[in-house]
């Protein structure tokens, strides 16, 4: 029996799930992968809970009556008092500034998993800094769900890619909330806003929708996806299309941006209208090997493609490759959503289990 000791930062949606999906399992792993998963430390932003064996069922009040102010230091104490083996820090988060433990993390014997995409969007001497540690101190950093959830989308690149197949492109829809918008906008007979304010209150978007309509996280997507070709690219190469005029996205409040949304209305309705009956409206990730350019943009795409038929809020990736020529390979469906999120969180943590 191989025993596993995890430390999760984060118990938000993502991290509690995650929990709860442990808890779920743990019997199964150990009789079919003799495995045993233990959670010794969970951690907010702010607070910390030990337990020396597993933190179990009871957890959530645990967390309530026992936890203690802590610094990344006193994660990294514990468990070497502890003695404990097969170390996984999991970044159920997305912190921009917990990224910055993962050097000292890997330093002291942890291996990573993290929903976190800061981490793989730092500038590139960064990034290479990150790999560089990684290598060093030979530990693993698995980070499926940073792109697509829990779709299996890096790992099918990174498979591609190492074979030595060559990958002249990479498009799709990236973001669950944009897909479900303009799905509903070009299929429904309602205006932006009304489409925009049910994706929030589903939980779809960001609490500033900004963050969405910007087209930054679907940026961020596409290049964790190039920089696994060996793209040296930085956030600033990626071409972005804003959604947002330059009016609203200024000195404005999230409530204020919220109370002018109808200002969009006319807008999209234009463009909308600008489209023929076998075509549809797409907000869609593009990478392109050969010119090397990065792009995220809205685009009319024909009903019957790939594209043009996705529903909900799935998202769509498409890889051509050039031993499958003008017929991409297709990954479709959960782009987002605590449980597919943890789902792909708990699959890394499996994988890496056994490799250890």
């Amino acid at each position: 029996m191989k025993t596993i000791h995890i430390v999760l930062f984060g118990i938000g949606n993502v991290g509690s799930t995650l929990i709860n999906q442990i808890n779920a399992v743990k019997e199964a792993l150990k009789q079919y992968k003799e495995i045993e998963l233990k959670i010794p430390v969970i951690t907010n932003s702010k607070l910390l809970f030990t337990c020396e064996n597993d933190i179990g069922t009871t957890w959530e009040s645990d967390f309530k009556k026992f936890s203690v102010p802590y610094k990344t230091e006193d994660v990294i104490t514990y468990v070497k008092e502890k003695k404990f083996e097969n170390l996984i820090a999991v970044d159920a988060t997305a912190n921009v500034d917990y990224v910055n433990n993962y050097i000292p993390l890997i330093e002291n014997g942890f291996h990573i998993v993290s929903a976190n995409k800061i981490a793989n969007t730092l500038p590139y001497e960064n990034y290479q800094e990150l790999r560089s540690a990684l290598k060093k101190h030979q530990k693993s950093f698995f980070y499926e769900t940073n792109v697509g959830a829990g779709l299996p989308v890096i790992e099918t690149i990174q498979n591609l890619y190492v074979s030595g197949e060559k990958i002249n492109k990479i498009r799709g829809v990236f973001s669950g909330s944009l897909s479900y918008i303009f799905n509903s906008f070009s299929s429904e007979d309602e205006t932006f806003t009304s489409i925009l304010n049910k994706a929030t209150d589903l939980g779809l978007t960001e609490p500033d929708a900004r963050e969405d309509l910007s087209g930054k996280d679907v940026a961020r997507k596409l290049l964790i996806l190039a920089r696994e070709l060996d793209f040296q690219s930085n956030f600033e190469d990626v071409k972005i299309h804003s959604l947002i005029p330059k009016d609203l996205n200024g000195n404005t409040t999230a409530l204020q941006f919220k109370s002018r949304t109808h200002e969009l209305d006319e807008h999209f309705q234009t463009i909308k209208n600008q489209q023929s009956t076998d075509t549809v409206l797409r907000y869609v990730g593009e990478l392109d090997t050969e010119t090397k350019q990065l792009e995220v943009k809205l685009i009319s795409e024909t009903k019957t493609s790939s594209i043009g038929q996705l529903k909900g809020a799935d998202a769509i990736f498409e890889i051509f490759t050039e031993s499958y020529g003008k017929q991409p390979m297709v990954i479709q469906g959960a782009g987002a959503g605590k449980n597919v999120t943890a789902r792909g969180l708990l699959s890394d943590i499996v994988k890496l289990s056994c490799q250890l």
